[in-house]
């Protein structure tokens, strides 16, 4: 299958860019960055999400929407508006079969930046959207919320012993999640799922859930 995937320079988007790639898909990547996959079915455009150039790829059949910042600036711009325009350019494809973002544990519970919670948030509510919008064409459209990832952009987290301790204290699993862990679930919910639409799946070693009960 044709698979497009964006932000796929590093993090979770190179992860399930190489996933696809290792089952076989062609995958084209967008990215701000210069490509960091060197495969014969992977074609990178390096450009913002927001560039409305015409893309020349064929039509996908599977769209992963994965850019995003962190920066307060351009996280409304980005991680939202750009993202919805994005996925607009491939709505009326007659070859599309699943749409997939990648949003935060942060549009659940408030965490982070305001801007980025709020553009997260968005995603999620614009995913629901498109899941009512695209079901009767039986396209699939859902969302993971990765809570800690082991990414280059939690760099100053897991290059700190007292700071990785302390934040992985706040998960029931003691851990955060590997990139690989949330490119095999992107996987599993784009091309083996037929049923499951308008979720969005947390993923998180159970930080949301951690409790205190005192008696």
């Amino acid at each position: 299958m044709n698979v497009l995937v964006t932000g796929t320079s590093r993090g979770i988007g190179k992860a399930i860019a190489a996933r696809f790639l290792e089952e076989g898909h062609t995958v084209f990547g967008v990215d701000v960055c210069p490509a960091a996959i060197e495969h014969p079915y992977y074609t990178h455009f390096e450009r913002d999400i927001r560039d409305e150039r015409p893309l020349d790829v064929p039509a996908p059949e599977i769209l992963i929407n994965n850019a995003g910042t962190l920066e307060e600036a351009d996280a409304i711009g980005v991680n939202l508006t750009g993202t919805i325009r994005f996925t607009e350019r491939f709505l009326d494809s007659s070859a599309l079969k699943s749409i997939l973002f990648i949003a935060s544990a942060s549009a659940r519970n408030g965490a982070e930046f305001p801007y980025y919670v709020a553009s997260k948030a968005g995603i999620v509510g614009y995913m629901k959207y498109l899941a009512n919008a695209l079901g009767r064409r039986g396209i699939t459209v859902n969302s993971i919320s990765p809570g800690g990832v082991i990414t280059p952009a939690n760099a100053h987290i897991l290059e700190s012993e007292a700071l990785y301790t302390a934040v992985k204290a706040e998960t029931l699993l003691k851990k955060w999640a590997d990139p690989d862990e949330i490119a095999a679930l992107a996987y599993t919910l784009t091309v083996d799922n037929r049923s499951i639409t308008g979720e969005d799946v947390l993923v998180d070693n159970g930080e949301m859930l951690k409790s205190n009960f005192i008696w």
